[in-house]
């Protein structure tokens, strides 16, 4: 275990974490810390306790709009997926139309150069 040491709106606070997470949690802190400093900043809380709650809703309502933001997200890429995949095959036929396009020119001229061998 390691600990943390915060400061958020002036007040140190000693975190315990898993080794390595230091610096996860130091920056944690210090994005609590700013939004707590902004919402104070906006006068919206009438005292400490009243800061800290509307700052953890403020936080929560990010963390869910973050999760309504990846669930559509994976909502959404089946279908793009499958629209890649149709781009995909579009350029495919295309190409073959090109190719195809292509053999029979080479079929005219062989055709071309046969026909004038059998004349000489």
């Amino acid at each position: 275990m390691a600990d943390v040491n915060l400061n958020i709106h002036g007040k140190a606070y000693s975190i315990a974490c898993d080794a390595g997470q230091e610096r996860r949690v130091a920056e944690l802190g210090k994005y609590v810390d700013a939004r707590l400093r902004e919402i104070a900043a906006a006068g919206a809380a009438s005292n400490e306790p009243h800061l800290l709650v509307l700052t953890a809703l403020v936080l929560a309502d990010e963390i869910y709009e973050l999760r309504d933001m990846v669930a559509e997200l994976r909502n959404r890429a089946p279908k793009v997926a499958q629209e890649e995949i149709e781009v995909e095959q579009r350029v495919s036929e295309e190409e073959e139309l090109e190719i195809l396009a292509a053999i029979e020119q080479l079929a005219s001229r062989i055709d071309t150069v046969a026909e004038r061998l059998q004349k000489i």
